[in-house]
């Protein structure tokens, strides 16, 4: 989604940071800090992305000149970081996801084009999703659970929740297809049953004909969305407002002094112990520092990004500006991961069970649910994008392809 590392980071300070230095510096130099290419420059102007109205380009801007507003972002799977809402400083700005977001609305992930590796088959976040989030690299396949903001168009395919009720005998909502379907991919049973089948791109989902089966998985579905939402989406008895606390804990803190800013970060496998700097977390099993969606390890690629010298590629002079210090907000966001990922574990038995008792029983086949009408493949927006309707869920976002651009 975007073009340039610069609009996102870790942080809102960084961000406003980089704005400021930007706005500073030099009109001559302002292309090249920038980053100029052949979609985004600082000396033209383009629309804001939801109401069209024209922005002033940016190389004429002042301080005195409001910053672009900041959001959450899902930088990669369970990773949050912030980006500028603002059409002129990205590449495709997703303008339709960011019209999207709601305390409804759920984006799932997937790669429906390039084949799923070990590691769940679909993540899922609360923010707007970077095109590469899924596992930060190939993605491009967002769909957002909702088509409008107040939750009451379902990105489903017309007749397909009428078909699961009368087959169950009650009708499920949008929210429990969602759920059953992350059920079934959002753990690591998913790829290892089907990895021979998985060799051919494109997730599939066998959707059980028993409604008992269906929302077992569905119960079950919410939990897993729950956690990886950061609990912010599918709160209901048992699920409250904040992540489990789990194992993991702060061993030892890691220094706020500047001149100790972590540059690296290690496992030590004897104590099971995460190294951050001059700081230590843990209990950490191996598995939960190991743990991967199609070659992204999930705790690692969180830490590498937040060094002193991140990790990724570089795109500007502007990426060089990050926090000066190591927080206790990063070590509590840290523990969360830990937390999400300890408790994604531990029903990581379950998850298989649902899975194997969907398959041991009938399902429906392609022929007996409805298909997705070209209308129902349009963007719910007046921006245009390009891009299939995936099995029983909408439309991909992004209406760019590839670009010259550095996604991290």
């Amino acid at each position: 989604m975007f073009g340039r590392a610069w609009p996102v980071a870790e942080n809102e300070t960084t961000l406003e940071k980089r704005w400021d230095r930007l706005i500073a510096t030099p009109a001559s130099e302002k292309p090249k800090a920038f980053h100029n290419n052949n979609y985004r420059k600082v000396e033209r102007a383009y629309p804001h992305h939801s109401s069209r109205l024209a922005l002033p380009a940016i190389s004429g801007l002042t301080r005195k000149d409001p910053k672009p507003e900041i959001r959450q972002y899902m930088w990669r799977f369970l990773d949050r970081h912030f980006a500028f809402e603002d059409n002129r400083v990205n590449d495709r700005m997703g303008g339709l996801l960011w019209d999207l977001v709601s305390e409804h609305q759920v984006f799932l992930m997937t790669m429906s084009t390039k084949v799923i590796g070990f590691g769940a088959g679909l993540c899922v976040g609360a923010a707007v999703p970077d095109k590469d989030a899924f596992c930060g690299r190939g993605g491009k396949d967002v769909i957002p659970l909702y088509r409008d903001t107040a939750g009451t168009e379902p990105n489903v395919t017309a007749g397909l929740l009428d078909a699961l009720g009368a087959e169950y005998g009650t009708m499920p909502y949008a929210e429990d297809l969602a759920a059953y379907v992350y059920a079934l991919m959002g753990g690591q049973s998913y790829t290892r049953r089907f990895w021979n089948e998985l060799e051919t791109p494109g997730p599939r989902v066998p959707l059980t004909k028993d409604g008992k089966t269906f929302a077992e998985a569905a119960k079950l579905g919410r939990k897993l969305i729950w956690l990886h939402t950061y609990a912010e989406r599918f709160r209901g008895k048992d699920r409250g407002d904040e992540v489990p606390q789990g194992k993991a804990t702060t061993i030892k803190g890691v220094s706020a002094d500047p001149a100790h800013y972590p540059v690296e970060y290690a496992y030590d496998d004897a104590k099971c112990e995460i190294v951050v700097g001059d700081g230590r977390f843990g209990p950490v099993s191996p598995q939960v520092w190991e743990f991967e969606v199609s070659g992204l390890k999930v705790v690692q690629s969180w830490l590498g990004y937040r060094m002193k010298k991140r990790a990724g590629k570089k795109s500007s002079p502007l990426d060089e500006i990050r926090p000066e210090r190591w927080t206790a907000r990063m070590s509590d966001e840290l523990l969360e991961l830990l937390w999400v990922l300890e408790a994604t574990l531990a029903m990581e038995p379950e998850l298989e069970a649902a899975i194997d008792k969907v398959v041991a029983g009938p399902c429906f086949a392609a022929a007996d649910l409805p298909t997705p009408t070209p209308e129902e493949r349009k963007a719910p927006s007046k921006v245009a994008v390009a891009g299939d309707q995936l099995d029983m869920f909408g439309d991909d976002d992004d209406a760019g392809d590839d670009d010259d651009g550095d996604d991290d």
